[in-house]
């Protein structure tokens, strides 16, 4: 599910001033090539034994992420539920508990970048 209205998309930040700020809030940079990274952040929903990731793009704006004073655009915001033995499905319900922590993590992110 994408996640809209997070005041995230569009807001840019150096590499390094990203990765830290995400890292702060439990984010880790999973996948990443020159130009583009995605980070993840992994909600456990113990009442129903579900796992669920919150997931954000970036993309590149001025120099390679090799670099960290490459500048990142942040770009699409979504979650979904983790399936087995790998993989997210993006058209399940999200419990309002999941939901809630979301709205505070991409908050406090927000917070960190502006």
């Amino acid at each position: 599910m994408i996640i809209e209205n997070t005041g995230l998309n569009g807001i840019k930040s150096d590499l390094a001033t990203l990765d830290e700020s995400a890292e702060r809030l439990g984010f880790v940079r999973w996948q990443w090539e020159y130009y583009r990274a995605t980070y993840d952040l992994k909600l456990e929903d113990r009442a129903n034994k579900s796992d669920y990731f919150l997931r954000f793009n970036t993309r590149a704006v001025e120099g390679k992420l090799e670099s960290p004073y490459a500048v990142l655009a942040i770009e699409s915001v979504y979650i979904g539920k983790a399936t087995f033995p790998h993989g997210l499905d993006y058209e399940s319900a999200i419990p309002q508990t999941i939901m809630n922590t979301v709205a505070k993590r991409l908050q406090e992110l927000r917070d960190f970048l502006i």
